[in-house]
């Protein structure tokens, strides 16, 4: 279902409604520091968003993300950047192949060059930033989500809402694959490889999370950098936003 086709947003889950303190319920399970412990992620949520299709403000913010791009890859490939790099060998690690499932920022730089989507204003903001900064970073409508977020290595029994052939479809993880889930089900796969439908942004989206993935060849300064990035385009382009931020570690239990 396209945005413009959609119906009225639901209200907030009550257990969202509180952004900032929901927030502090996000979590990344101590297995994670076992295989990645350089691991790091800036959570920032968003509230009073204006969304809405593509704009000139959008479109500035990919055009310079492009233009970027071109500059720090220059003729090399996209996976010998370090930061892309080690997210390869992280999907490896738990037997993705990067080959035909992708880190999303590697998705995204490899189409710089000829030109990024444009979805829609937010999508698009948070695009131009990943791109700029060569991290994965995702953004969910928070509305959509139940319970709190936790960064998960998968019993394979999950569900994931998506789409095959333009229907609505149910998947599951592999056992041991990355993801992160809700009360519900999985809300990204592989990390950060695809967002399912349910918690996607769309042109109703109001309130959203924004997840920026980072690991040891970027650290906190520059990460932070990023999500200060993303926070400055969105309080342009949504005049009055509510942001709150957490950054996490990956830690042993």
């Amino acid at each position: 279902m396209s945005p413009e086709t959609q119906a009225e947003p639901a209200p907030p889950h009550e257990s969202t409604l509180d952004a900032a303190a929901w927030l502090a319920t996000v979590s990344i399970d101590p297995a994670l520091a076992g295989l990645r412990p350089d691991y790091h992620v800036l959570l920032i949520t968003a509230e009073g968003l204006r969304p809405g299709p593509s704009d000139a403000f959008s479109e500035e913010l990919l055009v310079a993300a492009e233009a970027t791009a071109r500059e720090r890859i220059g003729e090399g490939p996209v996976e010998e950047h370090p930061h892309i790099a080690a997210w390869r060998e992280a999907f490896r690690s738990f037997g993705a192949k990067p080959q035909r499932t992708r880190p999303s920022a590697e998705a995204l730089l490899r189409r710089a060059s000829a030109g990024l989507p444009r979805v829609d204003r937010l999508t698009d903001i948070y695009n131009a930033v990943s791109v700029g900064h060569f991290l994965p970073l995702g953004g969910e409508d928070l509305d959509h989500y139940v319970g709190s977020a936790r960064l998960v290595r998968a019993a394979g029994t999950e569900v994931f809402d998506t789409t095959a052939g333009g229907e609505s479809a149910t998947e599951h993880p592999s056992a041991g694959e990355v993801v992160w889930r809700d009360d519900l089900g999985v809300t990204c796969r592989r990390w950060n490889w695809r967002q399912c439908t349910r918690t996607r942004l769309t042109h109703t989206t109001t309130r959203a999370l924004f997840i920026l993935d980072a690991l040891g060849p970027m650290d906190d300064q520059a990460l932070i950098a990023a999500g200060e990035a993303l926070t400055d385009a969105l309080s342009t382009s949504s005049p009055g936003v509510k942001i709150a931020t957490r950054l996490l570690h990956a830690s042993p239990a």
